[in-house]
């Protein structure tokens, strides 16, 4: 039934449908423009959210209970890297990203995002510090959110060309009930549904989009978001992309400008779980932009990387995207000048939850499994075959 099910919505939408043979080793796929293979490479973690390369080759590994691993030469040491900051464990809280600065090689310098415990509850921070000997040194917070709630973290980070950070911050799961435009996606005084522009150090760059305007605050590049999930610059454009989660079906995948407003919740695509009654008046609205792509039904976006590697070269510009249920990664072909999807080919679906997806520098392209059907968490890698 859940075939069938699924095979009607792939043909109702004109998504392309791949097929998979199982060894007992590593599974094997059918796909347009490149066949592949998705062979392990790190298995028995939990929960993994997040992945990145250093210099060397060692492979780092977030998991969300608030571990840092590594992986050497093709082996997850056992031993996690110390010095991790305490973490926020509960529902959607935990450590989040990790990310190398963009001289790693000199400053030995990384940034973690992660669920702070504050009070009774928490908020998203992050921190920088180096990694030296398997252990973290210098751990200096750097940013702090604005922002309170129950889940909806953001935690994304990415560096741009001229050494800026960027984070995405979650609306916290407020509710969207009574008057939309005063939710706090919507306030600019708060960090709740955005994301911000930071330098390397934390402090606001002034030439941020805000800076200067009363009542708002200056780190934030773009607002009106739900739950960002990933976060990407185009290696060709510079452009920034970011998939958001929406509630019952009204995923997104945006392209980000500076002051810009995305709606969430005065206009969107998805309706209330479980009632599934309406929670905006309309879909499009002059002021707001509209997303490139949405899903309907939700595929639960969460990962977010653009291809620019040499072992799938005719997926190059094409945009990645994680799924978490029911659990699958989605290849958006896109058009001349990368602005617009002109095709979608579901990947490495039936394998689990895909939290997160990465190029690697060796150009395979890599698959976080934050639970795996029948088998321990895991990274995998996906070949060409």
């Amino acid at each position: 039934m859940m075939l069938r099910s699924v095979l009607k919505t792939l043909a109702s939408t004109g998504l392309m449908l791949t097929v998979a043979a199982v060894s007992a080793q590593e599974r094997t796929f059918t796909a347009a423009q490149h066949d592949y293979r998705v062979v392990p490479v790190a298995e028995g973690l939990v929960q993994p959210w997040s992945m990145a390369w250093l210099p060397n080759g060692d492979m780092l590994i977030t998991e969300k209970p608030g571990r840092l691993r590594l992986v050497r030469d093709g082996r997850l040491l056992p031993e996690a890297i110390a010095g991790v900051p305490e973490v926020f464990y509960q529902g959607q809280g935990g450590l989040f990203e990790v990310l190398p600065h963009p001289d790693f090689a000199d400053n030995q310098t990384i940034y973690l995002s992660f669920a702070k415990p504050v009070g009774e509850g928490s908020t998203t921070a992050v921190v920088r510090a180096r990694l030296e000997n398997s252990r973290l040194t210098d751990v200096t917070e750097i940013f702090s959110a604005n922002a309170s709630g129950r889940s909806h973290y953001g935690g994304k980070l990415v560096f741009d060309n001229e050494g800026h950070l960027f984070l995405t911050l979650g609306d916290r799961q407020a509710p969207s009930t009574g008057d939309l435009t005063t939710h706090p996606a919507q306030d600019l005084s708060n960090h709740q549904g955005v994301i911000v522009r930071l330098n390397e150090d934390g402090t606001v760059p002034g030439d941020n989009p805000f800076v200067g305007e009363q009542g708002v605050l200056p780190e934030i590049w773009s607002y009106g978001h739900r739950s960002p999930q990933g976060l990407a610059f185009h290696p060709e454009t510079g452009d920034l992309w970011m998939t958001e989660h929406g509630p019952q079906g009204g995923d997104e995948l945006n392209l980000v400008t500076p002051k810009a407003n995305y709606g969430w919740p005065v206009v969107g695509y998805g309706v209330n779980y479980g009632s599934s009654s309406p929670i905006h008046e309309r879909q499009t609205l002059s002021g707001m932009e509209s997303p490139v792509r949405f899903w309907v039904p939700s595929i639960g976006t969460s990962g977010l990387m653009i291809y620019n590697g040499d072992k799938f070269p005719e997926w190059n510009g094409d945009i990645f995207v994680g799924g978490l249920a029911p659990g699958l990664v989605s290849r958006l072909e896109m058009a001349e000048g990368f602005r617009s999807v002109i095709r979608e080919e579901e990947l490495v679906y039936g394998m689990g939850r895909v939290r997160d997806v990465r190029q690697g520098p060796d150009g395979y392209i890599y698959v976080a499994l934050e639970d795996r059907q029948g088998a321990p968490t895991a990274v995998v890698r996906m070949e060409p075959r």
